[in-house]
């Protein structure tokens, strides 16, 4: 009798284990669920901000133009991860996207995928993209500052970028304008003229229209 009784313990026990390990697995995939629902949620509202803007009477994205359009990009010289120096002039006679990201930018890690193919697709026409990051560096503090280098570079490594990804940013968004919104992009054309900018996320074929309109732009 005693036996019995404890192997119906032992079953209720199992049991037990058995229902709470299916509780928190469940829950563990519905936070999963619910982070990358944020994520897509966040992407999202970057480009439908237009429409949600409308009704209160402000600029919607696509309309927002960028003072620097038609005239020429700002030079700048800034650090690879590598320390080396690249300047936006060196790139005179390309079509260059400057892109302003951020390795905590959920938007910048929707469009990335699509910046890599399309500098795959136009690189051997002239095309460039410098990937601008705007990540906080510690410069400060030494052992910080290598460590906020790492994370871009873990970033770089795991979004598989393969155009040039400059750093500290920050210290040229006031002649862009001030950077406001990630990510935010300005298509330059051959001479060094901006010739489109966007703000937010937008979708594959504006960007590749972009694109071609810097390329047939600027050229001797």
């Amino acid at each position: 009798m005693k036996r019995n009784h404890l192997v119906l313990i032992l079953v209720v026990a199992a049991l037990a284990l058995m229902v709470w390990t299916g509780v928190d697995n469940y829950r563990r995939r519905k936070a999963e669920q619910e982070k990358l629902r944020q994520m897509q949620a966040q992407a999202a509202l970057m480009s439908a901000a237009p429409a949600a803007s409308a009704d209160a009477g402000a600029v919607p994205v696509e309309e927002m133009k960028s003072p620097l359009e038609g005239k020429p990009a700002p030079a700048f010289t800034l650090e690879t991860l590598q320390g080396q120096k690249v300047s936006l002039a060196s790139y005179k006679g390309k079509a260059v996207l400057v892109n302003f990201m951020a390795t905590w930018c959920a938007p910048c890690k929707v469009e990335t995928p699509w910046l890599i193919k399309l500098r795959d697709q136009y690189g051997p026409q002239g095309f460039e993209i410098l990937g601008i990051s705007t990540d906080d560096l510690d410069k400060d503090d030494k052992k910080m500052n290598a460590q906020d280098k790492a994370d871009i570079a873990k970033f770089v490594a795991n979004m598989h970028i393969d155009y040039p990804v400059l750093i500290d940013g920050d210290s040229i968004s006031h002649p862009y304008g001030g950077i406001d919104a990630l990510p935010t992009s300005f298509f330059v054309d051959r001479s060094g003229k901006v010739i489109a900018s966007t703000i937010g996320l937008h979708d594959r074929d504006e960007l590749e229209a972009n694109i071609k309109k810097a390329l047939a732009s600027g050229g001797a």
